[in-house]
């Protein structure tokens, strides 16, 4: 398994420039916000990668709307525990990081035409902290959410993230938090990976790299393939999020490209200068 393809000398290849990278991480299971693997050993060391943001915008997998998009515009957003079965050590983990009060209210005006409305009962769900503990360990920079759409058809997202895209040049981080595959049904504790869940993640890199957002946003296209990897696409949806606010200019990095339980993509990407 390649758990850090090109990490190591990813610091090196961001440019000294204001333009903010753009992050998409497969957080996979809750418990490796406090498991010392692989992957959160990758995630901290993107995290003294990274140009220092002004504030992250987070798109996660686990808020989730229909006909509106949500933006969080909570001074201190609380640490939302939105899961069950865990060990209680999980269920202690706090990340309490300010929110960005009022870029999110800038950023419910740039999506307008998205249906955006402000929100404050939200916060930080186990797709946002569960990551930034590592990415960020200090819990300093300003950190808000903004909901997916469910109720919208995939490129929708891509058109969100061409929205949300000039943030890049004000020092904002967009961070994507799901999973290129995520089929809890199929899973394999300790087993292979599935195969289909390889042929998607493979597929996806391909096209990816290819720029070719058309057929990744293609159901169609993608067929039952994509049923298979995502029965419900809240985990595919922020990744297009990320691809969307890239462009022709950026250069590609993968990172932690391993199934996990057979059948979660842990695969994770940079998009840099």
């Amino acid at each position: 398994m390649s758990i850090a393809t090109e990490l190591a000398t990813l610091r090196d290849r961001f440019a000294p420039t204001d333009r903010m990278p753009l992050v998409f991480l497969g957080h996979g299971s809750p418990m490796n916000a406090i498991e010392d693997n692989a992957y959160a050993q990758a995630w901290s060391e993107l995290g003294r990668a990274l140009p220092r943001p002004r504030a992250i915008l987070v798109v996660s997998a686990h808020w989730m709307t229909r006909g509106t998009t949500l933006v969080d515009v909570s001074k201190l957003p609380k640490t939302i525990h939105d899961f069950y079965g865990f060990p209680q050590e999980l269920f202690a983990q706090q990340y309490p990081a300010p929110g960005a009060p009022d870029l999110a209210r800038e950023v419910t005006t740039l999506l307008a035409s998205h249906h955006a409305e402000e929100d404050d009962t939200w916060g930080l769900d186990h797709g946002a902290w569960s990551v930034l503990l590592h990415l960020y360990p200090e819990a300093d920079v300003p950190v808000f959410q903004v909901s997916i759409d469910m109720g919208r058809g995939l490129d929708y997202q891509l058109e969100v993230g061409k929205a949300l895209s000039d943030l890049r040049d004000r020092g904002v981080l967009i961070l994507g938090s799901g999973n290129v595959v995520h089929n809890l049904r199929a899973m394999r504790m300790g087993g292979r990976p599935q195969d289909f869940a390889v042929e998607f993640d493979t597929f996806f890199a391909d096209r990816l790299e290819a720029r070719d957002l058309k057929t990744l946003t293609d159901p169609a296209k993608l067929g039952s393939l994509l049923r298979m990897a995502h029965p419900s696409v809240d985990h595919y949806l922020p990744a297009l999020t990320v691809a969307g606010a890239s462009d022709a200019k950026d250069t590609l990095t993968f990172m932690t490209d391993a199934i996990d339980l057979g059948s979660v993509s842990m695969r994770s990407f940079v998009f840099h200068a």
